[in-house]
């Protein structure tokens, strides 16, 4: 007999021993939408899977499981009635705690906003929604998508890091307790934590999805995203949340061999030994299979782009939390108040000459990148540190999170203390199809085993 975790729906089909919460986003909206499944059924076997891994890892910062199997009721009567199916199918979806939604809470990981609920949906929520998948629960964040570490354990090992601030998301789609994940980036957010947990991230260029009801901390840099465990099934997520034909549902092949450019490293950090060798075998593959791969390094004259960003960074948190911050400076973490602090140090005119330096970087990288279809480079400088009261450096996130480029990470090994490793792709503003291709066709010749 098979369990309700398995996929098995009727006398009609047949038993398939693939447990239901390992489905991709992709096969389990396929058989929802074919009638081999229901939403129902597999909404129960994400919350069991979520019952039987989180008490170590903890990644939900809100769970309602009724809710959820309430919702997963409601979209299998609506398929029943013959309305439309939508590309997600009754799926529902982790979304980060720092995303507006109606019918659950929006804490910010911060204890100033415990219980507060929102009275609509973000942008991107209503999409989730528009494509037939609900919200199953809300991800933990770190305080206010900023450095202050949340609850959530690595999934490898729980004596690690997850990353962050994308932290919850990253963790619960490592473990199959959903399929995929929203997050956001304003450093190293969705790229990190990703490499971290061994799952694909996808941060789009700079602004092709909607930000509007997610809490803002840098309207300069801060990018929603997403997180799954396979490049097709970030783009499928991705494409539901962008304007219509901003981001292709279906990835196409690239039809050819890419053109990669590899920066080894950044010039502000150090990256360790275990990540350059997985590197080095993984692009050695993707060599064997036809890539031209080309090392390049930073220009010297491009060496303050990590600067730039943070006094982008600070300056614009300091501005939007300004009032908070003065009214509940006690609440908020000793990390954030000394961010905000020093952000409120740099001037007006500091801030528009970084600005300004930041448009130059733009069009000075883009025409260097020109040549290539993609470059590839650490998504982190290690695995995840074990230490639990910081979330590990972001700095090999920070160059295309200034420039507002699309990247991706995806899953390459597993280093020797047991903890994965990722590769880091990224491409010029707008080029996301083009990337989401050459990161398929890089995942598809680089062998990884997660934790499904």
């Amino acid at each position: 007999m098979h369990s309700r975790s398995e996929r098995e729906l009727g006398s009609g089909f047949p038993a398939v021993t693939t447990p239901l919460h390992a489905l991709t986003l992709r096969a389990a909206a396929n058989s929802i939408r074919a009638g081999e499944l229901s939403s129902e059924a597999y909404t129960r076997a994400l919350l069991e899977r979520i019952a039987a891994t989180d008490a170590n890892v903890q990644a939900w910062a809100y769970l309602d499981p009724e809710g959820a199997l309430a919702a997963a009721r409601e979209a299998d009567a609506e398929r029943r009635a013959g309305a439309p199916v939508g590309p997600l199918a009754g799926i529902g979806i982790g979304v980060k705690d720092i995303v507006a939604t109606l019918d659950q809470p929006t804490q910010l990981g911060s204890p100033i906003y415990t219980g507060a609920r929102p009275a609509y949906d973000a942008n991107c929520i209503e999409r989730l929604r528009q494509a037939g998948g609900f919200v199953l629960g809300k991800t933990v964040t770190t305080e206010f998508a900023f450095i202050h570490p949340g609850k959530t354990r690595n999934p490898w090992r729980a004596g690690h890091t997850p990353g962050g601030s994308s932290s919850g998301s990253a963790a619960a789609v490592a473990l199959g307790q959903v399929p995929a994940a929203i997050g956001t980036q304003t450093n190293g957010s969705l790229i990190r934590p990703a490499a971290y947990c061994g799952v694909v991230a996808f941060k789009p260029t700079l602004d092709a999805l909607p930000f509007q009801g997610v809490n803002v901390f840098s309207p300069t840099l801060d990018t929603l995203g997403v997180l799954a465990r396979s490049v097709a099934d970030c783009a499928l997520l991705a494409s539901c949340l962008a304007d219509p034909g901003g981001i292709p549902g279906d990835v196409e092949p690239i039809g050819r061999a890419p053109r990669l450019a590899l920066l080894a490293a950044f010039p502000w950090v150090a990256t360790s030994i275990e990540q350059e060798w997985a590197m080095h075998a993984a692009l050695a593959t993707l060599r064997d299979s036809g890539a031209v791969v080309t090392p390049v390094e930073l220009a010297e004259a491009w060496h303050d782009a990590q600067r730039v960003h943070r006094m982008i960074m600070l300056y614009e948190g300091a501005q939007q939390m300004r009032d908070l911050q003065a009214r509940e400076r006690e609440q908020l973490s000793a990390k954030l108040n000394a961010a905000l602090d020093e952000g409120r140090e740099f001037g007006d005119g500091a801030y528009h000459a970084a600005l300004a330096r930041r448009d130059i970087l733009i069009a000075a990288i883009t025409e260097w990148l020109a040549p290539f279809d993609a470059i590839v480079a650490p998504p982190a400088s290690a695995s995840a540190p074990a230490d639990l009261t910081h979330t590990g450096d972001p700095s090999c996130c920070t160059l295309w999170s200034l420039l507002g480029f699309p990247a991706v990470s995806i899953p390459i090994a597993v280093a020797d203390n047991g903890l994965p490793l990722g590769l880091q792709l990224a491409a010029t503003a707008g080029a996301d199809e083009r990337l989401l291709a050459v990161a398929q066709w890089c995942e598809e010749r680089l062998a990884f085993k997660g934790l499904l």
